[in-house]
Order: C-alpha cells, then sequence, then structure tokens
C-alpha cells in the first residue's frame, strides 16, 4: 500500500502490514509518529537525499526497528528525484551502509507521460532506456535493486512498455477520473466516483448552477482537451464550466438536456484524488442503492491513532 503522509500511514497500518511512504518524511514529529506504527508493518521509505536519509536512520535506531529504503529518481518529470545514475548509486551505497535502514530499491513517477494512451510509444520508450541505464549503474555497483517501484495511473496500462519493475503504483484508477477517460486510460463508465450535486439555479440561459464548487471538485484543470473542471456522468457532454467556492456553472450549450431546480447530477471530477480529500465521506452505491458508507478517514494532519483513542474515550 503506497501512502504520502503519516496520516495515511497510521490509517492503513489497520489493514495492511506493507505500507510504502511515497514522500520524504522530514521533521520528529512525522518520523516518530511512522516509528510508532505496529512492529508488524513493514515500512519503506521513498527519499532521494542524504539528509533525509539520515534522519530517517536516526529516527529508526531511537524506535529499535529497521525502515525499508527506496531511492527515488527522476524519470523526467523534474519534481523530485535524481538526475543521474552516479547519484542514485551514493545514495544507494549510503543506505547499504547506514544502521537502522535497509536499502530495498528504486522508485520513479512518470508524471511527465500524461497523453492518451495510443500516443505514449516514445515516452515509454524513453522511461525504459533511462531506467535501464540506472538499474545497469546500481547493478555494476554491486547495488541491484530487488524492488523497483514505479508507473502511474496514465501509463499503467502500458507498464509492459518499461522493463524492470517489480511493483506498480497507480493511485488514481481505484476511482478513475473525467483526465483518465479523456486520455483512454479507462471508459467513461469506468468512473466510480462521482460527486452528486442539486441543480439550484436555472435563471441564466444556457446553463445551470449546482451545489457543488471548489469546495466538492476542487478547481484542478483538465489534464486533457476538453476544459472545465467535470462533466455529468450520465451526460458527459455536459461540462463544469466554472467553479466558485459553492456553486458549480453547467455548460448547456452542446446538449439538448435542460435541467429543472431541485434535480440531482453525478459529477466526475476532472482529479479525483483531491476532490475524495475534500469530502468526510463516500458512500458506495450498487445497482442504485446505497450498500456501504465510509469514513475519509486519511484526511487530515492529526495524528490518526490519537483521534481514534480520543473517539473511544468520548
Amino acid at each position: 500500500m503506497t501512502v504520502a503522509t503519516p496520516r495515511e500511514a497510521e490509517v492503513m497500518a489497520t489493514a495492511v502490514d506493507d505500507i510504502l511512504l511515497a514522500y520524504p518524511p522530514f521533521g520528529a514529529s512525522k518520523l516518530e509518529r511512522l516509528m510508532r506504527l505496529p512492529e508488524h508493518v513493514r515500512l519503506t521509505v521513498g527519499l532521494d537525499s542524504a539528509e533525509a536519509l539520515d534522519a530517517l536512520a536516526e529516527a529508526a535506531r531511537r524506535a529499535g526497528r529497521t525502515a525499508g529504503v527506496l531511492v527515488e529518481l527522476d524519470a523526467g518529470m523534474g519534481r523530485v528525484g535524481l538526475g543521474s545514475p552516479e547519484h542514485a548509486v551514493e545514495l544507494a551505497r549510503r543506505a547499504s551502509e547506514t544502521p537502522g535502514v535497509e536499502y530495498r530499491g528504486i522508485m520513479f513517477y512518470p508524471g511527465h507521460i500524461r497523453g492518451p494512451v495510443a500516443e505514449q510509444d516514445e515516452a515509454l520508450a524513453a522511461l525504459d532506456a533511462r531506467l535501464a541505464e540506472r538499474i545497469a549503474a546500481l547493478a555494476d555497483a554491486g547495488l541491484r535493486p530487488r524492488v523497483v517501484s514505479g508507473g502511474s495511473t496514465p501509463t499503467f496500462w502500458r507498464s509492459h512498455a518499461v522493463a524492470g519493475i517489480t511493483e506498480l503504483r497507480p493511485g488514481t484508477n481505484i476511482f478513475n477520473d473525467r483526465t483518465t477517460a479523456e486520455i483512454g486510460a479507462c471508459a467513461w463508465d469506468e468512473c466510480a466516483y462521482s460527486v452528486l450535486a442539486t441543480v439550484v439555479s436555472t435563471a441564466v440561459a444556457g446553463q445551470a448552477v449546482v451545489d457543488a464548487g471548489s469546495k466538492a471538485l476542487a478547481k484542478e484543470e483538465l489534464r486533457a482537451t476538453g476544459g472545465g473542471y467535470g462533466a455529468l456522468l450520465e451526460h458527459p457532454e455536459v461540462v463544469v464550466k466554472a467553479v466558485s467556492e459553492e456553486h458549480g456553472l453547467l455548460d448547456l450549450g452542446g446538449t439538448n438536456w435542460r435541467p429543472r431546480v431541485g434535480d440531482r447530477v453525478r459529477i466526475v471530477p476532472n482529479h479525483v484524488c483531491v476532490s475524495v480529500n475534500l469530502q468526510e465521506r463516500l458512500w458506495g452505491v450498487r445497482g442504485g442503492e446505497v450498500a456501504a458508507e465510509w469514513e475519509i478517514a486519511g484526511r487530515g494532519r492529526a495524528p490518526w491513532v490519537a483521534r481514534a483513542q480520543a473517539a473511544a474515550a468520548g
């Protein structure tokens, strides 16, 4: 299970025993929270600096446990990760020689590859070559990675084009979203997440207003063609053309469908991850009936264990 925050790690430690924190934890409080995870949890951390490595190792030694390390590589996105094979070897060697941590391999995120699935050949070939060069450099140094963790939702169905990967992290496709559908990484009817909204106004010609704005959908641009901030599940030609905090404006210019005040619609957001994080609960629907209800336990920053204990005591 891949997580990005100590809170997410605390929540998921109640459900799984193998967790990758794919984000370097800086600061004593974050490291202490990670070291307080149950002993049965096999913790691995992705990082790209000696500073993060040394702090993690010191915290693990104090806690009497061992934390795994994946050296993060820049796959081409230019956000985080080491850019050269030499730097990857240097940090991997440091991890292999530092008490308190265990060098387990490498990780990368090809977030720069966001185009249509059918047009990814050239970018994936470049990624394959880049990764092969780094794996070879590590192997030559006696540091061949046992774990090569990578992938993304846009490239998920083309992962076989990149040799050496041992695990995939396609986070968005647990639900899928409008972006995923627009680039052909899923079909529209494979979008499992939508925001239920109510039409509150049709006073302006050519549009309808719903009670789901940036606080429900998130104000994130579409990473594909089409524009807007979401589309209706039942009428994908109807786009949320603009949002303010509590208002979503539906563009009715490309449809014969005309909603009435009080109608309810389901909106598929551009980016599901940030929209989920804005909600307090999810409802699972099957056959038009609510079959389950889940608290979004991983949202927020406060320690999950402390929160759970406080709830039990109160």
